[in-house]
C-alpha cells in the first residue's frame, strides 16, 4: 500500500547573520521523495553560498534520474577542501523515500539521521556501511519505513545547542534522539514536530544560536483523502451530479459556502444545523450536515484558511502559530485538516458565479471564490499534497 511522506523543516540562522549556512531542498517524483539538508561550512552568505550549491547539485541530479552515489561522487569531486581546516566547504545528508517505504540514505559528516518508531529511537548500524566516494568517507544506508515513523536530519549546530550556556557540553545526539522520541508520541505531525525541535533548540542557546541549525523531519502517514466542495454548478440541473460525485468519493468531506451547503442539504435531503458561537468575530460559524465532516462560509472563511497556510508555508511559524490552528473557527479548522489530515485533495468546484463575491473590475470568470481555491490548491501542491480539480 502506499504511504505519504509528510515532511517539514525549520532553520534558525547563527546569531547576528542575516541568511543561513544551512539550505534544504525537498523534492518528490512520481513514486517517492527526495530531500537534501545541506550545511555550509563557516556561517553567513559564505556558507549559504556553498550549502545551496551543494544541495542544488544533488536535487538536480537525483531528478534528472542519477543514483544517490552518482549525485555524492559529484558533490565530493566538486566541493574544495579548506586548507585551514581540513574539512569540506559543505557537509550533506541525501534521502529517498519510496511511496512503497524502501528508504535509501546517504551522509556526508553531517550528525546521523534519527529513526523513530513507537516513541524508540532505532539503530541503523545494522542496515548502513561506510563507503569511499571520491576520497571522501560516506555512510550509505537501507531500511523500510512504515505508517507511524519519523525520521529527522538534523545540522551539527542542533547536536552543539547550549554549549557554554545552557548545557556545558551541548546537547549531544543522544539527548536530541531521546527528546524527539519522547515528542513523536505527543506531537502528531511532522510540521509541529519541526517547530517543536526548533523551539527547543533556541530555548538552549538562550535565543542566541551560536550557529546554524536545521531540522528536517519526515512522518510516514497512510494517505488520506479530503473531498471539498464549493460553489454552485453553472447550470442547476448539475446539483445532483456535483453531489453524487463528491459523496461518492472515498474520505473525508468539507463543503465550503452558504450555497453550497443547501445544494447539498437540498439533494441528500438532511438538515443544516447553522452554530452560533462565534470564536472570532471575523471569520463566520460553521455548520453541521450529517456525513460532512466540515460545513464552512464560502470567502471569508477561504480567504483566511489562504492566508493561515501561507504564514506556514513562508516558514514564520512557530509555536503561536499551533494555536492559531487549534482555534474553534472554520477557517483553523479548514487549515489543520488541509495541512495535518490531507494528503489527497479532491476539489469540486461549481463556476457559478456570485454577484456578492465579484469585483466588478475583472471578468466574470475570475470570480473571488474560484481564484481563493485555485490560491488553496496551489499551496498544497506546494506542501506535496496530490490535487486533483473537477468542475462544473
Amino acid at each position: 500500500m502506499k504511504m505519504h511522506v509528510d515532511t517539514a523543516y525549520r532553520s534558525l540562522n547563527k546569531y547576528g547573520e542575516e541568511l543561513c549556512g544551512d539550505k534544504v531542498l525537498i523534492s518528490r517524483t512520481k513514486d517517492a521523495t527526495v530531500a537534501v539538508l545541506a550545511d555550509g561550512l563557516g556561517s553567513g552568505v559564505k556558507a549559504n553560498i556553498l550549502s545551496t550549491l551543494t544541495s542544488s547539485i544533488i536535487s538536480t541530479m537525483l531528478e534528472e534520474g542519477a543514483t544517490l552515489v552518482e549525485a555524492v561522487e559529484t558533490i565530493a569531486k566538486t566541493l574544495p577542501v579548506c586548507n585551514v581546516r581540513k574539512l569540506a566547504y559543505s557537509t550533506f545528508s541525501v534521502i529517498k523515500i519510496s511511496d512503497s517505504g524502501d528508504v535509501s540514505l546517504v551522509e556526508f559528516d553531517n550528525p546521523p539521521c534519527i529513526f523513530v518508531r513507537n516513541g524508540r529511537v532505532i539503530d541503523l548500524e545494522d542496515c548502513s556501511e561506510i563507503k569511499e566516494c571520491a576520497d571522501k568517507t560516506v555512510k550509505e544506508s537501507h531500511f523500510t519505513v512504515h505508517a507511524g515513523d519519523v525520521i529527522a536530519l538534523i545540522s551539527d549546530g542542533i547536536v552543539y545547542a547550549g554549549v557554554g550556556q545552557a548545557l556545558n557540553f551541548g546537547w549531544n545526539w543522544e539527548n536530541v534522539s531521546s527528546w524527539l522520541a519522547k515528542t513523536t508520541l505527543k506531537e502528531t505531525s511532522a510540521p509541529r514536530l519541526a517547530v517543536s525541535l526548533s523551539q527547543a533548540v533556541n530555548e538552549l542557546y538562550l535565543g542566541k544560536p551560536g550557529d546554524d541549525c536545521t531540522d528536517l523531519i519526515f512522518k510516514i502517514t497512510p494517505r488520506c483523502m479530503v473531498n471539498l466542495l464549493s460553489g454552485p454548478p453553472v447550470s442547476k440541473k448539475d446539483d445532483s451530479r456535483l453531489v453524487h460525485d463528491f459523496m461518492t468519493s472515498p474520505g473525508k468531506r468539507i463543503v465550503c459556502g452558504g450555497t453550497s451547503a443547501n445544494i447539498v442539504s437540498r439533494v441528500l435531503n438532511r438538515k443544516i444545523e447553522t452554530t452560533i458561537h462565534y470564536a472570532d468575530p471575523d471569520i463566520p460559524p460553521t455548520g453541521k450536515i450529517d456525513g460532512i465532516n466540515l460545513v464552512t462560509e464560502g470567502v471569508l472563511t477561504l480567504s483566511r484558511t489562504v492566508e493561515i497556510l501561507k504564514d506556514y508555508l513562508s516558514h514564520e511559524a512557530d509555536s503561536f502559530y499551533f494555536h492559531i490552528l487549534d482555534e474553534p473557527n472554520g477557517a483553523a479548522m479548514l487549515a489543520k485538516i488541509l495541512l495535518e489530515e490531507c494528503t489527497d485533495l479532491k476539489v469540486f468546484i461549481g463556476r457559478a458565479i456570485n454577484p456578492a463575491h465579484q469585483n466588478p473590475g475583472l471578468p466574470a470568470d475570475l470570480g473571488i471564490k474560484i481564484k481563493l481555491i485555485e490560491e488553496l490548491c496551489g499551496i498544497l501542491q506546494q506542501l506535496g499534497k496530490t490535487v486533483e480539480k473537477y468542475y462544473y
